[in-house]
């Protein structure tokens, strides 16, 4: 196993340092919760719309998308191509809504449409989706320091996790925007320099490239067929469609940084300017990954070790006969993960390995960050002032702040250690957000768009869309003598129906029980 040269752990020691002192420098400031939580509302829309950016961009990006692109295809761009719907319906509808409301949670609205139980649950959905984000965006980090330190992946998340708790608790949510401006323009100059290293390493240039990936299928969005079974391209458009409408209409990643920037009109911008960096530079990583296909394809001998590896995670404690076996079956689904952290390790020079390392790091820390802000804020206001203590002095804000920061991102942690040995990242996170975020939506959707809908259409909804989701997520397990239950359709299916059976059961609801009045009323004006 090669570990990194001491040039390069300098440099990554350096950024980790950096990035403490980072929240050191803004901690004078965190005096008050809406300093911690706001920054006081004195963030520019242009800082704001890179923060969001680099929220996309997390490890998930820069490791999870080019693993998937070199597994199968750019069917998974398509998710990109469906922010600008979503972007459009937030700051038509949601921007002026959170901002005419001054709240800094996105679920205290909740309560005021449909009662306590539907803040409540938003809550729930949301820290769990957050635990999800945060654990594949720590198994992520872990995957590619592993291959090039050689440490254990456990070892790395709590080294890494340890630094990105120090500087968020210290520096609030102005440290944690501030900090990913930079991590967004490392994180693009990192995956640049890896493409020019893939390109310049490849025999044959970018012809040879396109060549192999035309021979290969690698450039195909999806089938465009009416296909709901499969990841087709109306799968990921419609899955897009809805987990960008949750991520800027009600994530609270989101939602808190419409409350930083001055007015309205700078939270929109700062939206606009997130799609028009995200859908150029998600590209690039897939372009990314199909690099990689071409150049490992046409040096096939260099798979070896990347086989087994994999074959290594998918059978720990196997014997070496054993191991070599499965990896002589693994397909380029298998290992795609661990193309690109391979390719770092063989081909990129010293000094600028680091740098790259450094990128990786800042993509996964910025998300865990916001992610961590984020969820220290709902627990603060909808669980802690709402349960527990409603009038809080600003020294008790600050040290429930604090102490739920430093816990969700151990947690985080913790989730990602329970997800090593899984074949794709960005699976796995597509696959648990879908199932946490659907409820949410579809119910926030309900009561934003139907006024006239009251608490029991919205409980009754709720649970029904529940039931829909478990057996949506669980019934594929169920043995071939219950076959027929089975959920026929994708996994990212999930998200769309959970969403919409919620919102329509709810509108369904609610326009039986205006029928039932008018009936009444008739009824009643006949006797």
């Amino acid at each position: 196993m090669k570990s990194l040269p001491l040039l390069d752990l300098l440099i990554v020691f350096a950024y980790l340092v950096a990035m403490v002192l980072v929240g050191i420098y803004f901690s004078r400031k965190n005096t008050t919760a809406d300093q911690f939580t706001k920054a006081s509302g004195k963030i520019p829309g242009w800082a704001i719309g890179i923060s969001l950016y680099a929220t996309f961009l997390s490890s998930n990006t820069f490791l999870g998308v080019p693993g998937k692109a070199y597994g199968s295809n750019w069917n998974s761009f398509v998710f990109s191509l469906s922010m600008p719907l979503a972007a459009w319906a937030a700051t038509k509808y949601f921007i002026p809504f959170y901002r005419n409301s001054g709240e800094v949670s996105a679920y205290t609205h909740l309560e005021h449409r449909f009662g306590a139980w539907a803040r409540t649950y938003a809550v729930i959905c949301f820290l769990l989706t957050q635990l999800a984000r945060m654990g594949s965006i720590f198994f992520g980090i872990a995957l590619s320091l592993q291959a090039l330190t050689g440490y254990p992946m456990a070892v790395i998340m709590i080294v890494v996790g340890i630094s990105i708790v120090v500087y968020t608790v210290m520096g609030g949510i102005e440290a944690v925007i501030w900090t990913e401006v930079v991590q967004g323009v490392i994180n693009t100059i990192g995956a640049l320099a890896i493409l020019y290293l893939v390109v310049d390493s490849m025999t044959g240039g970018i012809e040879k490239i396109i060549e192999v990936g035309q021979a290969n299928d690698k450039f195909s969005l999806g089938t465009f067929s009416p296909d709901f079974v499969q990841s087709s391209f109306w799968v990921v458009l419609l899955y897009g469609f809805f987990m960008n409408l949750n991520n800027f209409g009600m994530d609270q990643n989101y939602v808190q940084r419409y409350h930083t920037t001055g007015s309205i009109k700078e939270a929109a911008s700062s939206i606009w300017l997130c799609v028009y960096i995200y859908i150029p530079v998600s590209l690039l990583f897939f372009i990314l990954g199909s690099c990689l296909f071409a150049y490992y394809e046409s040096n096939p001998e260099l798979l070896t070790t990347i086989k087994m590896a994999a074959a290594s995670e998918l059978l720990p404690g196997g014997s070496p006969d054993a191991i070599a076996q499965l990896a002589s079956t693994l397909t380029p689904a298998d290992y795609g993960d661990k193309v690109m952290p391979n390719f770092m390790v063989t081909k990129v020079p010293a000094g600028l390995l680091g740098l790259i390392v450094a990128a990786i790091m800042s993509a996964a820390m910025s998300t865990i960050s916001s992610g961590m802000n984020a969820s220290a804020t709902v627990f603060s206001v909808d669980i802690y002032q709402r349960y527990f203590k409603s009038e809080l002095s600003p020294k008790q804000s600050m040290r429930v702040l604090y102490i739920a920061t430093t816990t969700f991102g151990l947690l985080g942690m913790l989730t990602g250690i329970a997800m090593i040995g899984v074949k794709s990242v960005l699976d796995i996170w597509w696959l648990l957000s879908g199932i946490f975020a659907s409820g949410m939506l579809g119910l926030f959707l309900l009561g934003i768009i139907s006024r006239k809908t009251k608490n029991a259409e919205a409980l009754t909804a709720t649970i029904i869309g529940l039931i829909v989701i478990v057996w949506l997520t669980f019934s594929p397990n169920l043995t071939d003598e219950y076959a027929y239950l089975r959920n026929p359709l994708h996994q990212n299916m999930i998200m769309v129906v959970g969403t919409l059976t919620i919102f329509l059961v709810g509108m369904l609801l609610t326009r039986l029980k205006k029928h039932k009045r008018e009936l009444a009323e008739v009824a009643k004006e006949e006797l």
